[in-house]
Protein backbone atom coordinates (compact mmCIF):
# COMPACT_ATOMS: atom_id res chain seq x y z
CA UNK A 1 0.00 0.00 0.00
CA UNK A 2 1.26 3.77 -0.92
CA UNK A 3 0.31 6.82 0.47
CA UNK A 4 1.37 10.16 -0.48
CA UNK A 5 -0.49 13.50 -0.22
CA UNK A 6 0.69 17.25 0.69
CA UNK A 7 -1.90 16.70 3.21
CA UNK A 8 -2.27 13.46 6.22
CA UNK A 9 -3.79 10.82 4.46
CA UNK A 10 -6.07 9.01 6.87
CA UNK A 11 -5.69 5.28 6.55
CA UNK A 12 -9.55 4.78 8.07
CA UNK A 13 -11.18 3.12 10.58
CA UNK A 14 -9.40 1.53 13.49
CA UNK A 15 -9.21 -2.45 13.01
CA UNK A 16 -10.49 -4.73 15.15
CA UNK A 17 -7.39 -5.85 16.77
CA UNK A 18 -6.73 -2.01 17.82
CA UNK A 19 -3.53 -0.32 18.92
CA UNK A 20 -1.55 -3.01 18.26
CA UNK A 21 -2.55 -4.36 14.99
CA UNK A 22 -2.38 -0.83 13.49
CA UNK A 23 1.21 -0.78 14.61
CA UNK A 24 1.72 -3.72 12.59
CA UNK A 25 -0.07 -1.98 9.35
CA UNK A 26 2.20 0.54 9.90
CA UNK A 27 4.90 -1.67 10.01
CA UNK A 28 3.79 -3.16 6.28
CA UNK A 29 2.90 0.42 5.00
CA UNK A 30 5.21 1.31 2.15
CA UNK A 31 5.48 4.77 2.93
CA UNK A 32 7.42 7.16 0.18
CA UNK A 33 10.88 8.97 0.76
CA UNK A 34 10.11 12.48 2.05
CA UNK A 35 6.97 11.45 3.56
CA UNK A 36 6.44 9.52 7.43
CA UNK A 37 2.87 7.67 9.41
CA UNK A 38 2.01 8.46 12.61
CA UNK A 39 -1.30 6.64 14.36
CA UNK A 40 -3.44 9.64 15.46
CA UNK A 41 -6.91 9.41 17.04
CA UNK A 42 -7.15 5.68 16.00
CA UNK A 43 -5.84 6.15 12.22
CA UNK A 44 -2.29 5.58 10.44
CA UNK A 45 -1.90 9.65 9.40
CA UNK A 46 0.94 9.71 6.27
CA UNK A 47 2.02 13.47 5.94
CA UNK A 48 5.27 15.37 4.06
CA UNK A 49 8.60 15.57 6.35
CA UNK A 50 10.13 18.83 6.94
CA UNK A 51 10.71 21.06 3.85
CA UNK A 52 14.56 21.45 3.59
CA UNK A 53 14.95 25.20 4.59
CA UNK A 54 13.46 23.62 8.38
CA UNK A 55 16.82 21.74 8.55
CA UNK A 56 19.14 24.57 9.32
CA UNK A 57 16.97 25.39 12.43
CA UNK A 58 16.13 22.04 13.72
CA UNK A 59 20.33 22.29 13.16
CA UNK A 60 20.48 25.20 15.59
CA UNK A 61 17.76 23.94 18.13
CA UNK A 62 20.20 20.76 18.55
CA UNK A 63 23.32 22.31 18.37
CA UNK A 64 22.04 24.76 21.49
CA UNK A 65 20.30 22.00 23.08
CA UNK A 66 23.13 19.83 23.45
CA UNK A 67 24.79 21.18 26.23
CA UNK A 68 22.21 21.28 28.80
CA UNK A 69 20.97 17.43 27.96
CA UNK A 70 20.37 15.52 30.72
CA UNK A 71 22.99 13.03 32.00
CA UNK A 72 23.01 10.63 29.68
CA UNK A 73 20.59 11.57 26.87
CA UNK A 74 21.05 12.12 23.08
CA UNK A 75 19.59 14.55 20.66
CA UNK A 76 18.35 13.27 17.63
CA UNK A 77 16.61 13.90 13.96
CA UNK A 78 16.63 10.30 12.79
CA UNK A 79 13.39 9.38 11.56
CA UNK A 80 12.38 7.30 14.63
CA UNK A 81 8.98 6.07 16.08
CA UNK A 82 8.30 6.97 19.19
CA UNK A 83 5.51 4.73 21.02
CA UNK A 84 2.93 5.56 23.41
CA UNK A 85 0.70 2.87 24.28
CA UNK A 86 -1.39 3.91 27.22
CA UNK A 87 -3.20 6.75 24.78
CA UNK A 88 -2.68 4.86 21.63
CA UNK A 89 -0.54 7.23 19.98
CA UNK A 90 2.71 5.99 18.11
CA UNK A 91 4.83 9.95 16.96
CA UNK A 92 7.65 10.14 14.46
CA UNK A 93 8.80 13.84 15.80
CA UNK A 94 11.68 15.97 13.88
CA UNK A 95 13.62 16.19 16.73
CA UNK A 96 14.07 14.06 19.93
CA UNK A 97 15.83 13.52 22.86
CA UNK A 98 15.93 10.53 25.38
CA UNK A 99 17.79 8.33 27.38
CA UNK A 100 20.88 6.97 25.18
CA UNK A 101 18.89 3.29 26.70
CA UNK A 102 16.24 4.24 24.54
CA UNK A 103 17.67 4.24 21.26
CA UNK A 104 19.15 0.47 22.00
CA UNK A 105 16.83 -1.44 20.62
CA UNK A 106 16.73 -3.36 17.20
CA UNK A 107 13.27 -2.19 16.46
CA UNK A 108 12.37 1.40 15.12
CA UNK A 109 9.64 1.57 17.97
CA UNK A 110 10.91 3.46 20.68
CA UNK A 111 9.56 3.50 24.01
CA UNK A 112 8.19 7.05 24.46
CA UNK A 113 8.66 7.22 27.80
CA UNK A 114 12.08 7.80 27.22
CA UNK A 115 11.84 10.77 26.21
CA UNK A 116 12.76 14.42 27.56
CA UNK A 117 12.10 16.38 24.74
CA UNK A 118 10.39 16.82 21.43
CA UNK A 119 9.86 19.65 18.78
CA UNK A 120 8.37 19.72 15.49
CA UNK A 121 8.34 22.54 13.16
CA UNK A 122 4.61 22.88 11.90
CA UNK A 123 3.51 22.51 8.00
CA UNK A 124 0.18 23.46 7.06
CA UNK A 125 -0.43 20.01 7.05
CA UNK A 126 0.31 19.07 10.92
CA UNK A 127 -0.16 22.33 12.46
CA UNK A 128 -3.61 21.39 13.61
CA UNK A 129 -2.14 17.82 14.76
CA UNK A 130 1.11 19.47 16.31
CA UNK A 131 -1.14 22.49 18.30
CA UNK A 132 -3.62 20.08 19.52
CA UNK A 133 -3.57 15.97 19.88
CA UNK A 134 0.21 15.91 20.19
CA UNK A 135 0.33 18.71 23.02
CA UNK A 136 -2.24 16.64 25.24
CA UNK A 137 -1.12 13.42 24.92
CA UNK A 138 2.86 14.27 25.50
CA UNK A 139 1.73 16.29 28.41
CA UNK A 140 -0.34 13.59 29.39
CA UNK A 141 2.20 10.70 28.58
CA UNK A 142 4.95 12.84 30.85
CA UNK A 143 7.68 14.31 28.25
CA UNK A 144 9.56 16.90 30.31
CA UNK A 145 9.44 19.33 27.54
CA UNK A 146 7.39 19.25 23.78
CA UNK A 147 8.75 22.57 21.70
CA UNK A 148 6.29 23.74 18.87
CA UNK A 149 7.79 26.01 16.18
CA UNK A 150 5.14 27.58 14.65
CA UNK A 151 6.22 28.27 11.09
CA UNK A 152 3.13 29.80 9.46
CA UNK A 153 3.02 32.55 12.33
CA UNK A 154 6.81 32.30 13.02
CA UNK A 155 6.67 32.03 16.66
CA UNK A 156 8.13 29.12 19.15
CA UNK A 157 6.34 27.55 22.19
CA UNK A 158 7.40 25.38 24.78
CA UNK A 159 5.33 23.23 26.47
CA UNK A 160 6.25 22.05 30.38
CA UNK A 161 5.90 20.42 33.65
CA UNK A 162 3.60 17.56 32.09
CA UNK A 163 0.53 15.92 34.58
CA UNK A 164 -2.19 13.84 34.49
CA UNK A 165 -3.85 16.89 32.88
CA UNK A 166 -1.36 17.78 30.27
CA UNK A 167 1.32 20.62 30.38
CA UNK A 168 1.18 23.04 33.14
CA UNK A 169 3.59 25.48 31.57
CA UNK A 170 3.18 27.47 28.17
CA UNK A 171 5.78 30.01 27.17
CA UNK A 172 5.88 31.90 23.22
CA UNK A 173 8.02 34.21 21.59
CA UNK A 174 8.05 35.40 18.19
CA UNK A 175 10.81 33.85 16.26
CA UNK A 176 13.96 36.24 16.59
CA UNK A 177 13.73 36.58 20.81
CA UNK A 178 15.07 34.02 23.36
CA UNK A 179 12.79 31.57 24.59
CA UNK A 180 13.04 29.83 27.86
CA UNK A 181 13.47 25.79 28.08
CA UNK A 182 11.95 24.69 30.79
CA UNK A 183 13.72 21.95 33.32
CA UNK A 184 15.38 19.60 33.19
CA UNK A 185 17.17 21.75 30.61
CA UNK A 186 16.88 25.09 31.74
CA UNK A 187 18.20 26.74 29.22
CA UNK A 188 17.70 29.52 26.49
CA UNK A 189 16.76 28.79 23.09
CA UNK A 190 18.22 31.86 20.83
CA UNK A 191 15.30 31.94 17.85
CA UNK A 192 17.19 34.48 15.58
CA UNK A 193 17.68 33.56 12.10
CA UNK A 194 14.39 30.80 12.30
CA UNK A 195 12.73 33.09 10.63
CA UNK A 196 12.35 32.04 6.55
CA UNK A 197 15.11 34.01 4.12
CA UNK A 198 13.86 35.92 1.22
CA UNK A 199 14.74 33.16 -1.46
CA UNK A 200 13.01 30.48 0.81
CA UNK A 201 9.28 29.31 -0.48
CA UNK A 202 6.84 30.27 1.80
CA UNK A 203 4.86 27.84 3.20
CA UNK A 204 0.92 28.59 2.66
CA UNK A 205 -0.20 30.42 5.54
CA UNK A 206 -3.18 29.20 8.28
CA UNK A 207 -6.62 30.02 7.38
CA UNK A 208 -7.51 33.08 9.91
Amino acid sequence: MTLMAERPVISGTEPDGGFQELLCLLDELHVPDGYKAEIIRGSIVVSPRSKGYYNRVMRSVCSQLEPSLPEGHLIERAPNLFVFPGVERAYGPDIHAAHERTYDADSNHLDGEGLSFVAEPTSTSTREDDLTDKVEMYGKSGVPVYLVLDMQQMQAIVFGSPSVNGYEVRFSKPFGESLQIPEPFGCKLDTDGFQRRPHEKADDQPES
